[in-house]
């Protein structure tokens, strides 16, 4: 099937579209219904009469945005009417929705007369909290823009103005910077007079760009004072004194190109007439200005960006506009103001100049990006954008007087923000708050595997959230070069101990031998295994020269636990068990054995489902212990349901205090209303979230459906049950994994030490 085939399949299979409403509260019982509508809709309707504001409380106007089209300058389709227009509009809708948590309304209006189309959209205020204007061609967008920010107490945002602006304005910054030039000093060529053109080009000037430096070139050519043809006020402002009459007399000798006009507008011959290392962006779509292959081939040391996903450094106004209006949303603000779409220039220059997740590199097949020529500006799947572009905003409508409900405490905000990237990242970041609010104890955290770019890169992330002090085993002049060549500079300081050169080394192998003696091992073969960084980093959390350990990210499961089951062991009466945090929407699961325990006994499972519990309190939960089975409370007898309920039994001997019960089946026990139904005599009435399974195939088999199938995050394997911190990750971990695990095993070195203190 063709690409184009195949886009006409994506909207019109199965329901129409790309949207729908959800509701957002339950409407399933008589009660529901009856808050929802008639008669318990009525109280928010007189509070909100007697109070306008807390219409914000009571409905969702603070996070509804209207995108908004006459359809009169449709991408690169022109004037195809609204009609034609309302995939677009639904399109991006998907995008607010998907980046920002942002819910939107896509409104076509049939008129091209614009003050009919700003009466029609300034009514429309007390619906909204925000305007995304789209496609609307110019110039008759300036005056509907400037209108209705003149009416509304709203922000207002056409997008293809402002939004195409930024995201260039951020690369800008950055190409000057690889290209060691400065705004003031360079001269400027635009291609395209339009509304992209102009919105450009003022806020280059913004950023130092001069006037006399820049030349604009419409569809009659240059833009020039004493013009007459073609010409109205938005583009007299760039009106210059010169005597080049086309594009390509006036990109003779210049530094920079900016092209939001047509393909082909650029050949060969006017780039290679440019000054040396010169500045390409030719954003026209689908096909830009100059193509990527035709630049290239002339120019070796041009710095190029464009609008299409296929190339280097694409210029997508999705960087922008999501993460722009969520954070004029959160407070609130009256409008997105110059000081606001600076904000976010500057939040997306730097964001580019940081390390880029494993994520991001899995959505674009595996590519490894690093700031310079071919990566100046943000991958739109990048996660960190809303973290950064955000709170920029927020901060600068802040500022700048228009927000009018401002944000008291920035780091919380950040959290919450991280909270709508999934909700694994809102329970990370909650052990990590608490591992840095003790910064008089700072666990170490010896890492094995200091050959692996991915656990450098991890390090780099754990020091710069001051959660633990890495230590890196290594051949040290290998791990200083690679943190060099990863631009890594945190760790530029952090110790780095190459085993076999250790004068530890023959203090670990022997006291390994006293440990492993009766165990088969000779001393030969302890410093043989020593020189192993597995063996050697489990003898430095053993003897108290690291407070824990992480390991596996670069190897078998198999492999990397058994040294630190040989060298830490389990205390007495212990099992070492592998737990998973399973996330949901709406809750959050603990699953247990998931990766060391075959087939455990009812003894062993009792323990495991003990420090399952305690773990769960860890991360602030109340454990509700369901021991599973394919049985409920003797339905199906069978040696293994047999097993869950002894070891049920076992638990509440040995901690009355735990509520726990089983053997269940699953459904069972995570759903209250069968246990209410069929079984009240349960103890546990609100659902269980400590999941016990009676061996390893069916932990490990259901944590995986969960996460692949079920649409869940799965924080783990967390090892439990051993003398001392360490946990081993599972190969497929990126660096945001180990990020997490470094948290948890930061966590429980913390609370060993207070146990011990």
């Amino acid at each position: 099937m063709s690409f184009n085939k195949d886009a006409l399949h994506y909207h019109s299979n199965g329901r129409k579209g790309k949207i729908e409403v959800v509701p957002s509260k339950p409407c399933s019982t008589q009660r529901d219904l009856s808050l929802a509508y008639t008669p318990g809709v009525a109280e928010p309707c007189k509070v909100i009469a007697q109070r306008p504001e807390t219409v914000y409380d009571f409905t969702a106007k603070g996070n509804l945005v209207a995108v908004i089209s006459n359809g009169t300058a449709v991408l690169g389709l022109g004037n195809i009417g609204p009609l034609a227009g309302k995939p677009v509009m639904e399109g991006k809708g998907v995008l607010f929705k998907r980046f920002a948590d942002i819910d939107v309304f896509d409104i076509e209006l049939d008129t091209a007369d614009s003050d009919k189309f700003i009466d029609a959209v300034s009514i429309l205020e007390p619906t909204f909290g925000g305007i995304n204007l789209e496609d609307i061609k110019a110039p008759e967008c300036f005056y509907i823009e400037e209108e209705l920010k003149k009416r509304m107490n709203i922000p207002v945002f056409h997008d293809d103005q402002h939004g195409t602006a930024i995201i260039s304005g951020a690369a800008f910054i950055n190409a000057l910077e690889i290209t060691k030039k400065k705004a003031k000093d360079v001269r400027v060529v635009f291609s395209g007079g339009g509304a992209a053109a102009i919105a450009c080009a003022k806020l280059f000037v913004g950023l130092g760009v001069q006037y006399d430096n820049l030349i604009m070139c419409d569809s009659k050519g240059v833009i020039y004072k004493g013009r007459t043809d073609g010409m109205n006020k938005y583009k007299e402002e760039f009106a210059v004194q010169t005597k080049a009459r086309t594009l390509k007399d006036a990109m003779r000798g210049a530094d920079v190109f900016v092209g939001v006009s047509v393909k082909g507008a650029v050949t060969k011959e006017m780039l290679a007439s440019m000054a040396p290392n010169p500045i390409v962006f030719a954003m026209a779509n689908p096909d830009p200005e100059i193509s990527y292959e035709d630049a290239i081939s002339v120019r070796k040391d041009v710095l190029m960006a464009t609008g299409r996903s296929d190339y280097p450094n694409q210029v997508n106004n999705v960087l922008g506009f999501p993460f722009i209006f969520r954070g004029a949303l959160d407070v609130r603000a009256k409008a997105i103001n110059e000081e606001m779409k600076i904000a976010a220039v500057h939040a997306l220059a730097k964001l580019a100049r940081e390390d880029v997740p494993d994520s991001v590199s899995r959505a674009y097949g595996n590519k490894k990006f690093k700031f310079g020529p071919e990566y100046i500006i943000p991958k739109p799947f990048d996660p960190r954008v809303l973290l950064w572009v955000a709170p920029a905003v927020a901060e600068a409508a802040m500022k700048s007087g228009v927000a009018q409900l401002p944000i008291t405490n920035m780091d919380d905000y950040r959290e919450r923000l991280e909270r709508m990237l999934g909700a694994s990242r809102g329970v990370i970041r909650n052990v990590i708050n608490k591992v840095k609010t003790d910064s008089s104890n700072i666990p170490s955290i010896v890492f094995s595997e200091g050959y692996s770019d991915k656990v450098l890169r991890a390090c780099q992330v754990i020091v710069e959230e001051r959660m633990a002090r890495p230590i890196i085993l290594g051949n040290i002049t290998n791990v200083q070069s690679r943190i060099r060549e990863l631009d890594l500079s945190l760790l530029r300081d952090v110790e780095i101990v190459q085993p076999v050169k250790s004068e530890k080394f023959s203090v670990y192998a022997k006291k390994f031998f006293e440990l492993r003696k009766r165990r088969g091992v000779t001393l030969t073969e302890a410093e043989r295994l020593i020189y192993d960084p597995n063996y050697f980093g489990a003898m430095m959390v053993l003897t108290g020269d690291a407070d824990g350990m992480i390991n596996g990210a670069t190897q078998g499961y198999a492999d990397a636990v058994r040294p630190i089951l040989r060298v830490l062991g389990t205390p007495d009466s212990q099992v070492a068990a592998g737990l998973y945090i399973v996330i949901l929407k709406n809750k959050t699961l603990f699953f247990a054995d998931t990766t060391v325990n075959i087939n455990p006994t009812a003894e062993e499972l009792a323990t495991i489902a003990i420090n399952s519990a305690e773990l769960a309190k860890f991360f602030d939960v109340s454990p509700r212990v369901a021991m599973l089975s394919f049985s409920n409370f003797g339905s199906n007898r069978s040696p293994s349901s047999s097993k869950m309920r002894e070891a049920a039994e076992l638990v509440r001997e040995r901690r009355p205090d735990l509520i726990v019960d089983g053997e269940m089946q699953a459904d069972t026990a995570v759903d209250p209303n069968i246990v209410k139904e069929l079984f009240p005599f349960c103890e546990i009435k609100d659902g269980a979230n400590v999941l016990i399974f009676p061996d390893l195939n069916s932990g490990n088999i259901a944590y995986k459906l969960m996460q692949k199938i079920g649409g869940a995050e799965a924080i783990g394997p967390i090892l439990m049950g051993i003398n001392k911190p360490a946990n081993v990750m599972q190969r497929s971990a990126d660096v945001n994994d180990i990020v997490n695990m470094a948290a948890v095993t930061a966590i429980q070195a913390q609370s060993l030490r207070s146990t011990h203190a």
